[in-house]
C-alpha cells in the first residue's frame, strides 16, 4: 500500500506539523462486488468435493468463507461531493473522493466528510468604526472544504472554526474603515463595498486557511448605525450632506460668474471697475446660490 503523510504528526521540536491531502489507495467497489458473489458460490462446490471424500472441499469451504468475510467488510458509499478520509490505527492514508460503491481494507478505518458549498449568513454584531462609532455589520459567506485533511485533523470543529472566523473578520474589517464620509479619498464600508468585501474575502481566506477551507464569496449584507446612535447619525449624514451640496454649488456659481465676466470683457459689452465687478458678482452669486427666486429691482440712477 502507498504511503501517506500522516496527519497532525508532532515536529521533533514540538510543533505541529500541518496535514496535507494526498489520494487514498482504495478500490472500486463493484470489482470486489463480484468477487463477493464468487466467495457465495465456491462453498457448493466445496460441499460437493468433500461429500466425494476429497479434503480440498473443506479447504476450499474454509477459504472461501474467510474471503466472503473479508470482502463483506471492505464495503462503503460515496454521494457526489462526499469525501473519506482513510485511516489505519490513527494514521492518516489519504482521502478517496471517487463516488459510488466502493472498498478498502477491513483493517483501514473511514471517516467521511462533505466537500459541498456551504452558504452561512452570519449573526448580526455591534463593532466600532475607524471613527469609535458603533455600528452593526452582518455578512453572507459561500465556502467549501478544499483540504479535507486539514479540516479533519488540525482542527477540533472545522464548521465552528469557519463561523469563529467570520466573526472575528467582519470585527477587523469593520474596525478598519470608517461607515461613511463625504471625503472622496477615503474607503468607507458604506461607499466602497466592492473594495470592502475583497478586503473581506482576503482576510477570511486567510484565517480559515488552516482548516482547510476555500472561500469562494463574502459580501456584507447587513450594515448600519447601532440603534443608539441610529438618530444622531442621521441628523450628522444630512448636515454633511447639505455643507456638500452648497459645496457644490457655490464651486459652480464662482465659476459661472468668471465665465461671464471673462465674456463681458472680452466682447466689450461694458467696462466694468473694481466696484461695479464687485456688485455683479455679489448679485450673480446671490441669484445662483440662492433657494428662493430673486426678485429683479429696477436701477435708475448711477451706482455712484
Amino acid at each position: 500500500m502507498q504511503e501517506h503523510s500522516t496527519a497532525g504528526s508532532s515536529h521533533p521540536s514540538g510543533a505541529m506539523v500541518a496535514s496535507v491531502e494526498s489520494p487514498a489507495s482504495t478500490f472500486n467497489g463493484y470489482i470486489f462486488l463480484l468477487l463477493l458473489l464468487v466467495s457465495m458460490a465456491l462453498p457448493v462446490l466445496g460441499v460437493g468435493m468433500a461429500k466425494g471424500g476429497n479434503p480440498l472441499g473443506f479447504a476450499i469451504m474454509i477459504v472461501s468463507g474467510i474471503a466472503f468475510l473479508l470482502i463483506i467488510s471492505g464495503f462503503y458509499m460515496l454521494n457526489p461531493n462526499e469525501a473519506a478520509a482513510i485511516q489505519l490505527f490513527g494514521s492518516y492514508k489519504g482521502t478517496d473522493r471517487n463516488t459510488g460503491l466502493r472498498w478498502r481494507w477491513p483493517w483501514l478505518s473511514r471517516k467521511k466528510i462533505s466537500v459541498r458549498v456551504h452558504n452561512v449568513t452570519s449573526a448580526t454584531i455591534k463593532v466600532n468604526d475607524l471613527r469609535g462609532n458603533p455600528i452593526e455589520m452582518a455578512t453572507n459567506v459561500v465556502w467549501r472544504v478544499a483540504d479535507t485533511a486539514k479540516a479533519l485533523f488540525d482542527v477540533e470543529n472545522y464548521q465552528e472554526f469557519v463561523d469563529i472566523q467570520i466573526e472575528s473578520a467582519v470585527r477587523v474589517i469593520g474596525a478598519r474603515y470608517p461607515y461613511d464620509d463625504f471625503n472622496v479619498d477615503e474607503v468607507t464600508l458604506r461607499g466602497d463595498a466592492s473594495e470592502v468585501n475583497h478586503e473581506l474575502e482576503k482576510q477570511l481566506h486567510e484565517r480559515v486557511a488552516a482548516a482547510g477551507v476555500q472561500i469562494d464569496e463574502c459580501r456584507l449584507t447587513h450594515l448600519a448605525y447601532a440603534p443608539e446612535i441610529a438618530q444622531s447619525m442621521l441628523r450628522r449624514q444630512q448636515a454633511e450632506a447639505v455643507i456638500a451640496a452648497r459645496s457644490r454649488l457655490v464651486e459652480g456659481a464662482v465659476t459661472m460668474v468668471e465665465h461671464a465676466l471673462a465674456m463681458l470683457s472680452e466682447k466689450n459689452v461694458v467696462n466694468l471697475d473694481d466696484e461695479r465687478k464687485a456688485a455683479m458678482v455679489s448679485n450673480l452669486m446671490v441669484v445662483l446660490c440662492g433657494e428662493r427666486d430673486t426678485q429683479p429691482v429696477v436701477n435708475a440712477g448711477s451706482l455712484y
